[in-house]
């Protein structure tokens, strides 16, 4: 069959689909986050149970990832990335008629397990559509879509729950998921590449190579560094809401949404780190990432607003720094013939991380509040550093970083 390299490149409004794509795949994943005391408010719940609308949706995506990544083997890629576009859509909308928080909790839930769909399947459809002098590039799109997606997904839920009511704010979101897949269903090309499998093989060959990842110990620690990334992340944004809705800072759900314009740092922070990292090596630089962090989780504790944003976007930046330092640590330490599922495997912990991080440190809070909440995301973040200098001990020569196919939004 003649390669993806041989074909004419996809067009200009396939590129647009493929970043349309990464909006669209994060851009209800995390909108709950600003909206958490206001939640907390409407259904007389507790601060954990709220929590659940964050923990519920990245739960989905964490189970469903391997799911979606066996289904790329099998289905067109295209069919796949429209239905899961569509699939994130209707939750969305029915999330919007939850009287209760259980029913809100489960469409959520819903809604991450369709995520995958798309994360899963349109960086391998990169791979194969375009000319390999091109997919880094088209690549950055889709990255830079998924940072755009979740930052928007986060303001405007908190502006419109402000101004209207957070019914208004699912439906607006669900409505855009609609148009999005109108988009891409009309942009996006049939894919041109399928290689045939075995499903008797492919099933025996993950197998195996599941059981070589959890053999080695760089893989592993990679794993626990991918978990870490999304619970410091998501740990802080989601806990710190509750913090700054009280006195002495009071801000409102709409004020609370505006500080994930540090979000954009990634847009920024991303090419600069993997540049650097290549510079002074993976173990510097995680470790140089998890510093940077810690120090801005700090700063949070501060009673000066300016300080905590300060401290927000140098949390921010540390965690994109880490993300690429523990991407590309992946490339370095799999085999070529088992990446792809050393990748799944990284994408499962990622979300586990951020499945924890919505629900655990609020014992935290519990008994201790917001500084309670800082110390034990830190020692979390300690634990991650301590396993990735220990496990990142031998490396190959460093490889240049790709833009991440689960990139932090």
């Amino acid at each position: 069959m003649e390669s993806a390299a041989q074909l004419d490149p996809p067009s200009t409004k396939a590129a647009a689909a493929v970043t349309l794509c990464g909006v669209c795949a994060f851009l209800e994943l995390y909108c709950t986050q600003p909206l958490l005391p206001l939640l907390a408010h409407i259904f007389h719940a507790s601060k954990t149970g709220v929590g659940m609308t964050v923990s519920a949706a990245t739960l989905g995506v964490a189970i469903a990832a391997p799911v979606f990544g066996a289904l790329t083997e099998r289905l067109p890629r295209k069919r796949v990335i429209v239905f899961s576009i569509l699939g994130v859509s209707l939750p969305t909308l029915l999330a919007a008629t939850s009287t209760s928080l259980a029913q809100l909790i489960f469409w959520r839930f819903l809604q991450g397990i369709m995520v995958p769909g798309i994360i899963a399947v349109v960086v391998t459809y990169i791979g194969e559509e375009w000319p390999p002098e091109r997919v880094a590039l088209i690549m950055s799109f889709y990255v830079s879509g998924t940072a755009l997606g979740g930052f928007i997904g986060r303001i405007s839920a908190g502006i419109l729950a402000d101004h209207f009511s957070w019914r208004a704010s699912f439906l607006a979101l669900g409505i855009a998921s609609l148009v999005g897949t109108a988009a891409v269903a009309a942009w996006l090309p049939n894919s041109r590449r399928r290689t045939p499998h075995n499903p008797s093989a492919v099933r025996a060959a993950f197998v195996v190579q599941v059981q070589q990842m959890f053999r080695s110990r760089r893989l592993v620690a990679t794993f626990a560094v991918g978990f870490n990334v999304l619970f410091s992340l998501v740990g802080v944004f989601t806990w710190i809401t509750f913090y700054l809705a009280v006195p002495p800072f009071s801000l409102s759900t709409t004020a609370l949404s505006s500080l994930f314009f540090v979000y954009l740092i990634g847009l920024i922070v991303t090419p600069f780190a993997g540049y650097l990292i290549t510079r002074i090596g993976l173990r510097a630089g995680i470790g140089g990432a998890i510093s940077c962090a810690i120090a801005g989780v700090l700063l949070t504790l501060a009673h000066s607003l300016p300080i905590v944003i300060l401290g927000l976007a140098a949390l921010s930046s540390g965690v994109f720094i880490a993300q690429t330092a523990s991407q590309s640590h992946l490339r370095v330490a799999s085999p070529p013939e088992a990446r792809v599922t050393a990748a799944g495997i990284y994408i499962t912990c990622y979300y586990l991380g951020g499945t924890a991080a919505g629900v655990v440190p609020g014992a935290f809070w519990a008994w201790g509040k917001w500084p309670a909440c800082v110390a034990f995301i830190v020692f979390m973040q300690l634990i991650a550093l301590t396993i990735a200098l220990l496990g990142w001990r031998t490396l190959s020569p460093v490889q240049s970083p790709a833009p991440s196919a689960s990139s932090v939004i």
